[in-house]
């Protein structure tokens, strides 16, 4: 079982998902509103064990999925963060000594299954797959040998991107990648238990069915590890706080001509363990 997050009856829940659906189990924890508390007390174990012998509550196709944390303090996303994508700049450097950061509202996601929302201010909407790490014991300055004992558990993310609205200024990328709906995360998160859920893991992105992206973590020019260290240098991690651990090449963008995603695409984001985010395309 995995923590989910879902609307339904036009309200949201949370719970775990389960055989042709979800079982619901905010109601019996309200004191925590969202999976945010329930990470924030250390009570994954405690929700799992809860669930145990219960049925459905709500079948498939009776609730929509929301990203499995809606309200975290931060989302930061880690660029440029494996080798053959940190070719496609081309300026000699093998690896930079210094990851490269930005940050991402909620609001620019959607769950799973709800189509990413291509604007009508630029056709040039781009995926990126990626495993997004979400963080059970917050702290500041954590030790790298230490930091995936921070980790609360793991999902999937396409950092779904405007690409013109990225190169609009000199030295950010804040307005190319916030577009309302414009990525999406899910399906669930699934409980961090072990390293090796993430020291070698295959990650594919597919558009219609055909791979477009492929790369496993142990790959990575700044480990996870590592991202959690030096995020927690200049900022404190808190409970439900997200990185976005970096997308391998072969976005939309690299292509000549570019081919950026359409209303009527499908697009896949798998990981070992984790599972497949899958997201339509749709016209604002």
């Amino acid at each position: 079982m995995n923590l989910v997050t879902f609307s339904a009856d036009g309200r949201q829940h949370w719970g775990v998902n389960a055989e042709g659906g979800v079982i619901a189990l905010s109601q019996d924890f309200s004191h925590w509103p969202s999976l945010r508390g329930v990470i924030a007390a250390g009570a994954i174990g405690q929700v799992l064990a809860a669930a145990k012998g219960r049925a459905v509550t709500h079948p498939d196709g009776s609730f929509h999925w929301d990203i499995p944390v809606p309200d975290p303090e931060k989302i930061i996303c880690v660029g440029v963060n494996f080798p053959d994508r940190n070719a496609e700049y081309k300026d000699g450097q093998e690896a930079p000594p210094n990851m490269s950061l930005f940050i991402r509202f909620a609001r620019s996601f959607v769950g799973h299954e709800a189509p990413l929302i291509r604007p009508p201010e630029s056709p040039q909407l781009d995926y990126e797959g990626e495993i997004a790490v979400v963080i059970g014991t917050g702290g500041r300055r954590i030790p790298e040998a230490q930091a995936l004992d921070h980790i609360a558990g793991l999902t999937l993310c396409n950092e779904g991107t405007i690409r013109d609205w990225v190169r609009h200024a000199k030295f950010n990328v804040t307005q190319g990648k916030n577009w309302d709906g414009s990525g999406a995360m899910g399906p669930w998160l699934v409980p961090f238990r072990d390293p090796l859920q993430l020291t070698d893991v295959a990650l594919e992105t597919r558009v219609n069915g055909e791979p477009r992206q492929s790369d496993r973590t142990g790959r990575m020019l700044f480990p996870i590890s590592r991202q959690i260290a030096y995020i927690s240098t200049f900022t404190t991690l808190v409970p439900g706080d997200i990185i976005v651990t970096g997308t391998p090449t072969g976005a939309g963008a690299r292509f000549d001509p570019p081919r950026w995603l359409v209303p009527g695409d499908v697009v896949e984001v798998t990981a070992e363990g984790i599972g497949t985010l899958t997201n339509g395309v749709a016209d604002e």
